[in-house]
């Protein structure tokens, strides 16, 4: 079946209304996940440096929206924090493949985004490697997600075509201009719920940020 991608682009690129931002934003809350609303970028950045005390353990997950907000460049630069991903970067993925895979395996924090969210609490999150996927899964002791009001859908189904639709399309590009090699949906975490009091913060941000 041919995709329409004008139509795909349309309806998964639009930020949603503040009446489905609310009703996403109290079933997250009702699934263990708090949930934050921020009217602007700025006020998104602002939000998630307050969540995250200076000198803390940060894992960043490769994101988009991070990198837009200058979050990635704060966390991973301004050595306000103990940011691994510059030391597993650093590391030789050769010799040093155990202590890259335990350092990243379970961070004092973990933050990212995420590639939809539905209106009943459901997170998706897409990955070719499934790096970040074991420390928000289980191994961080807290995470952080900042997402775009445009990620936000009705259900899960909604939320797996956004992906597989709009979402890979537009990764794919991405990865081929950044390393000339190509992604796709290898592992797909869903998080329904949060046990863990207070382990998980979803910032939403009524701005297209990300994709």
């Amino acid at each position: 079946m041919t995709v329409d991608i004008a139509s795909v682009e349309k309806v998964f690129s639009e930020i949603v209304s503040d009446e489905q931002i609310k009703r996403t934003a109290q079933a997250l809350e009702a699934n263990g996940i708090k949930t934050l609303i921020a009217e602007n970028a700025e006020e998104a950045k602002k939000l998630f440096f307050e969540l995250i005390p200076d000198e803390s353990e940060v894992l960043l997950g490769a994101s988009v929206t991070l990198e837009t907000l200058g979050i990635q460049k704060e966390v991973d630069t301004s050595g306000r924090f103990d940011a691994l991903r510059p030391k597993m970067f650093a590391m030789n993925r050769e010799t040093q493949a155990r202590e890259i895979r335990k350092l990243g395996g379970a961070p004092d924090y973990a933050a990212g985004s995420v590639h939809a969210v539905t209106e009943d609490g459901h997170v998706l999150i897409a990955s070719n490697t499934g790096s970040q996927l074991g420390p928000y899964a289980s191994g961080a002791g807290k995470i952080v997600w900042v997402v775009g009001a445009q990620k936000l859908v009705k259900d899960l189904n909604e939320g797996l075509k956004r992906i597989n639709e709009y979402v890979v399309p537009l990764e794919e590009e991405h990865m081929q201009e950044l390393y000339k090699v190509s992604t796709n949906v290898s592992k797909l975490l869903i998080i329904n719920k949060e046990i863990r009091p207070n382990r998980a913060t979803m910032i939403i941000v009524k701005e297209k940020i990300g994709f």
